[in-house]
């Protein structure tokens, strides 16, 4: 790919477990353009949210590099990091809201915590709000929202400082067909509306073919397969990739749910 925005290359992590040293990446290589969405699947423990973490640097990795528009992450000062960190917004499956705060005062908070003055964290939390369709749900709190409303608060708040990346941690695994369309939708939109960057990890293939225009296939903590994704799909090598596509069209074939794209 041209205009390697984010450039990974030999990433390595590992944790203690039990006393025992555990590899969970091992020497990822890849790169993501600006403006695109890129995929990256995986089965349960391949890795894919501990490479969310690390890109992100919520997790520090052993080794490797990996750089954001020219800026190694790995040997910034702890202040210059916070500041590039305010440039990639998270989203995850779970949410993550706040239970005792409001809609606005979930979307505000990064701002607070900036110390964004009240008026300006108004005008950008009413922004936001309309951009992702809860301009009216401000005042309400998340008990009574639904699953996609809980997860639009959440790509909300993932926006609140105006990142250029977004990191998409399996941000609809938990919600039904018809919601996880209507937020891949809004993720689409951010991207052409906006001009984010937008990585979705997740292990569902239909969320990668709907959305993403490349990805990549993680398999035990190695890349085993990047590209296109209507080439991957077309013509999986990897052993993971063949068995995500046998499963998807299986399930097409009798009908289920996620068989025709979502």
């Amino acid at each position: 790919m041209s205009d390697n925005y984010i450039d990974i290359q030999n990433l390595t992590k590992s944790f203690m477990v039990r006393g025992e040293r555990l590899e969970v990446l091992k020497g990822i290589s890849l790169s993501v353009s600006r403006g695109d969405v890129f995929g990256i699947i995986g089965l349960s423990g391949a890795g894919k949210s501990t490479l969310a973490r690390c890109i992100n640097r919520i997790e520090t990795p052993d080794t490797g590099r990996i750089t954001i528009g020219g800026v190694n992450m790995l040997t910034l000062p702890k202040r210059d990091l916070l500041d590039q960190r305010q440039r990639i917004g998270m989203i995850f499956q779970n949410f993550n809201l706040f239970e005792a705060k409001t809609v606005y005062k979930n979307i505000a908070y990064p701002l607070a915590i900036r110390g964004i003055k009240k008026t300006e964290r108004s005008r950008r939390v009413r922004e936001i709000a309309e951009i992702v369709g809860l301009q009216d749900k401000l005042d309400a709190y998340p008990a009574g929202l639904s699953g996609g409303q809980k997860q639009r608060v959440g790509i909300a708040r993932a926006l609140a400082n105006n990142p250029d990346i977004l990191l998409s941690d399996e941000a609809t695994s938990a919600l039904d067909p018809q919601t996880t369309l209507s937020i891949l939708e809004l993720l689409k939109n951010i991207n052409r509306d906006l001009g984010l960057t937008i990585i979705l990890i997740t292990h569902e293939l239909n969320v990668i073919k709907y959305t993403t225009r490349n990805m990549a296939v993680l398999e035990d903590g190695v890349i085993r397969e990047i590209g296109r994704t209507k080439d991957i799909f077309a013509n999986p090598n990897s052993v993971t990739g063949k068995m995500f596509l046998k499963v998807y069209f299986e399930l097409q074939d009798r009908g289920m749910e996620g068989g025709d794209g979502i």
